[in-house]
């Protein structure tokens, strides 16, 4: 399990996923075969989450990363980059962002 913690010496990516209903399973079944194929098994990784909006609109991801560099060259395999082409398929719009925890409540 995730623990979110401010001042950690890790990297967090948000990716939110917009997808319509008719999608939305596909992209979900998709991203979860992702991490449990291969993203978890990346140098770096050290855990992720999966949510779903009610209306099966949007899903988003939360995953932490020892460092960005981690997370970076797990996007430049050629195999996440294949994925990334399927996932793309399945959505309208996806963006990953790093952010750094400042707060946690």
């Amino acid at each position: 399990m995730i623990k979110i913690e401010a001042g950690l010496e890790s990297q967090t990516v948000l990716t939110t996923f917009e997808c319509s209903p008719g999608t939305c399973a596909d992209l979900m079944e998709a991203l979860k075969d992702a991490y449990a194929q291969f993203i978890s098994k990346q140098p770096g990784f050290i855990g992720a989450g999966l949510h779903v909006n009610d209306a099966q609109t949007r899903i988003a991801n939360y995953s932490l990363w020892e460092r960005r560099e981690d997370f970076q060259a797990m996007l430049r395999t050629e195999e996440m980059r294949a994925r990334n082409r399927e996932i793309a398929g399945l959505c309208t719009r996806f963006e990953p962002v790093m952010y750094e925890v400042e707060g946690v409540f």
